[in-house]
């Protein structure tokens, strides 16, 4: 039993990713992805924003396994002409009791309806890269999409 561990320790790569280093400034001091979870059964999410002449925030739900996702913007002020908007929490628990229904059951269309018209520009599409929240909670799920790479 105790080589079992050694072996399973020492297969683990050292270098492992985690959820909390996914979180990154993309642009300098006002653009950014943060608060990266694990939904289970391969799927997870993260928060992106931009505050520079005006605020936004967008929801993002991952499928590693298939590489879908559903972006939706959650919050957003003088971004453009639509009047200001803060949605967060409610889309936040909307996604959360989709999530934490059967696996087999969920599916990005049922997500999307259940959270129109609270969330605003709703996209469902497919990944082409890896985004760091699969590379760090399913790494084994990334199939032939483009390996997510750490930047410096």
């Amino acid at each position: 039993m105790r080589l079992a561990l050694i072996l399973a320790a020492l297969a683990t790569p050292a270098s492992a990713l985690t959820l909390t280093e996914c979180t990154a400034i993309t642009h300098v001091s006002h653009g950014g992805v943060a608060g990266h979870v694990d939904y289970g059964a391969g799927r997870v999410g993260w928060v992106s924003w931009w505050s520079q002449e005006g605020v936004f925030t967008d929801l993002t739900v991952a499928d590693c396994r298939t590489g879908e996702f559903l972006k939706t913007r959650v919050r957003e002020d003088n971004i453009s002409a639509r009047a200001p908007f803060d949605r967060r929490e409610v889309v936040r628990e909307i996604i959360e009791t989709e999530m934490a229904g059967a696996p087999a059951l969920f599916s990005f269309g049922r997500l999307r309806d259940a959270i129109h018209p609270k969330g605003k520009d709703i996209e469902v599409a497919v990944l082409e890269a890896e985004p760091c929240a699969c590379a760090a909670a399913y790494p084994e799920m990334r199939g032939s999409r483009t390996p997510y790479e750490v930047s410096e």
